[in-house]
């Protein structure tokens, strides 16, 4: 980092959106939310020996009951008698990543928050973010590396990887994002003057270039389901913080296309033959954005 840089990070707060519980016939169910559908609704991921039917009710955490309304694909949608968030982060466990194959503990509740965390919503957390402390962003400004925001809600689709053998095939998972005005400024005054846009984790990458339009990064909310592959032109970009990921998902594949096949190959073998940490708590990495001709 140097002087006139500027960190843009996610500041998703991870919800308590894993909740064990039953169903009316006693069979056992795991419920992952997804995203939040308004006030008292939530779009989520049902694991249960045989699918709960649309009418039927899911006894959560010995703590509530929650309304099974439709099926939509892969998801269902869940009516809360009450506040959905704020029933979910009383009630539900940390969602860890499946690949941590342990219960969530006490000290989960800190370590898989960024501590910029502010915006309720994500299932999952942006990782690239977990490497910074206050002391080090705060060393960060002293030496004149600005800091911006912006919110993009991880889904739990995240994790899933690439089954389809053609890549035009396979169906993005939807994020909610927002830009805020504060945001496109400060990146704008920084290009302006020489610095350099610095991403923190995939996330915030995907948030910027799925709300850039004709090149102009627009301010507001939305949705995204951008699927970046090699061969991508990004608007904005010029480095990229990331942790390491899963083979054949769309995160390797953001990250390749940023950086260059054949560079993030090199990374990937040196941090095996190095043995760093993979995935969620693991070991972090800095891209240079590939120039294309």
């Amino acid at each position: 980092m140097r002087r006139g840089d500027l960190l843009v990070m996610n500041d998703s707060r991870v919800l308590h959106a894993r909740l064990l519980g039953r169903k009316d016939s006693g069979g056992q169910v795991e419920v992952l939310v997804e995203r939040l559908a308004g006030d008292a609704e939530a779009i989520a991921q049902i694991r249960a020996s045989k699918p709960p039917k649309p009418g039927s009710r899911l006894h959560l955490e010995d703590a509530l009951e929650v309304e099974v309304v439709d099926r939509e694909g892969e998801f269902y949608r869940l009516r809360f008698f009450g506040d959905a968030i704020e029933q979910i982060e009383r009630h539900g466990r940390m969602p860890l990543p499946p690949y941590i194959e342990r219960s969530p503990e006490s000290a989960d509740e800190t370590r898989y928050q960024t501590v910029f965390a502010r915006e309720r919503g994500s299932v999952a957390a942006p990782t690239a973010g977990l490497h910074f402390d206050h002391s080090l962003l705060a060393e960060l400004r002293a030496a004149g590396v600005g800091t911006a925001f912006v919110t993009l809600h991880v889904g739990a689709g995240t994790f899933q990887p690439v089954r389809t053998e053609k890549l035009a095939d396979h169906r993005m998972h939807t994020e909610r994002y927002v830009v805020p005005q504060a945001t496109v400024e400060a990146i704008a005054a920084t290009r302006a003057a020489g610095g350099r846009v610095i991403a923190v984790g995939t996330t915030t990458l995907r948030t910027l270039e799925g709300a850039t339009v004709d090149g102009e990064l627009k301010v507001g909310a939305g949705e995204t389901a951008i699927f970046i592959t090699p061969g991508y032109r990004f608007a904005l970009v010029d480095l990229l913080i990331s942790n390491f990921h899963l083979p054949k998902t769309t995160l390797l594949m953001l990250v390749s296309a940023f950086a260059g096949l054949d560079e993030v190959r090199r990374a990937y073998q040196h941090a095996i033959d190095a043995r760093y940490r993979f995935f969620s708590y693991g070991d972090a990495m800095l891209l240079h954005r590939m120039a294309l001709p």
